[in-house]
């Protein structure tokens, strides 16, 4: 029995250049469908663009600026995606749409985990801009910020506050949070509250607040401001004074500064007292010789035949 000869070993070199030579002849045969798969992103990628514009203009006929942006951007990268997906199937003939969209569809609960928080910013800004409790330009008071709506994107709101500072808030807070919009309606309520003294007459003094209140510029003739009787202080008699100017801040606040100015003089001109809180402090000299000494102790206890009992005996001063 003749011995087994064992194939002779390649030169590793050799091995290399022919799977080089391969490759590139798998790359010549496939260029066509790679140029075609190039082609058809590019161009999927102008359609997309001239789709979403065209989007955005129509929601901004209608008045729906960043509605139309956020829209505008999802229906673009949906076709892109899309574009994507049948480029890789001309490329890869191989490859079948619906494997590709089953590994999409296992891939997505992953993705959905990773970016939770953006989607749910992403759909809370969504139903943010359909529902429009607020639109740009107004004033809000999200939690702790208060300021002006900037703008409305796909996972934020945009706030500039009354100091010039922007305010960055995700949509999933303003949508589960309290919001306050202050310009809502065109008018809103302002009010302060001032004291007079008892000596006054209560009636006639929210009359002659009432009328100066109603000369203020700013202040709406209706309806008409009132004062009103709110409550009996230790030292005073509280009138609230209630008026109504524009919703802006601007308007809100200058308008107050005139009012409070105006019951000032008003009271200063009707004699209308306005009290301030009294203190007032008992020194009492520890040194005394009758300290301790209550039936002639001039404060804290009262002097009498029979006072209540000392503390400690009275002191005997050093003469005696």
């Amino acid at each position: 029995m003749q011995p087994v000869t064992p194939p002779p070993v390649k030169n590793p070199v050799d091995l290399i250049v022919a799977k080089l030579h391969v490759a590139a002849n798998d790359f010549f045969l496939q260029s066509p469908n790679i140029l075609g798969g190039i082609v058809f992103v590019v161009i999927a990628w102008f359609a997309g663009k001239l789709i979403a514009r065209g989007v955005r203009k129509g929601f901004h006929h209608k008045g729906l600026v960043d509605l139309g942006g956020v829209i505008s951007s999802l229906v673009f990268g949906l076709i892109v995606a899309a574009a994507v997906m049948i480029a890789a199937v001309i490329v890869f003939p191989s490859v079948k749409p619906a494997t590709i969209i089953s590994s999409l569809g296992i891939g997505s609960v992953a993705i959905g985990f990773a970016f939770k928080d953006i989607l749910q910013n992403l759909l809370a800004g969504i139903l943010l801009l359909i529902n429009r409790p607020y639109r740009r330009g107004d004033q809000i008071v999200v939690k702790d910020f208060e300021g002006t709506v900037e703008h409305i994107q796909s996972r934020a709101t945009l706030i500039k506050t009354y100091d010039g500072r922007r305010v960055i808030i995700p949509n999933s807070d303003v949508y589960t949070s309290p919001v306050i919009v202050n310009t809502a309606f065109p008018t809103r309520r302002s009010q302060f509250d001032v004291g007079i003294g008892y000596g006054d007459d209560p009636e006639e003094a929210c009359r002659v607040f009432a009328e100066a209140v109603a000369k203020v510029e700013g202040v709406e003739a209706d309806p008409a401001p009132e004062v009103l009787p709110w409550g009996l202080a230790d030292s005073y008699v509280m009138l609230r004074a209630r008026w109504w100017t524009d919703s802006k801040r601007t308007n809100v606040a200058h308008t107050q500064a005139r009012v409070i100015l105006a019951l000032y003089k008003a009271a200063k001109e009707a004699a209308i007292d306005l009290p301030y809180p009294t203190t007032v402090m008992l020194f009492h000299d520890q040194s005394e010789a009758t300290d301790g000494d209550r039936s002639a102790q001039r404060e804290g206890w009262p002097a009498g035949a029979n006072p209540p009992a000392a503390r400690r005996p009275a002191r005997v001063s050093d003469d005696a």
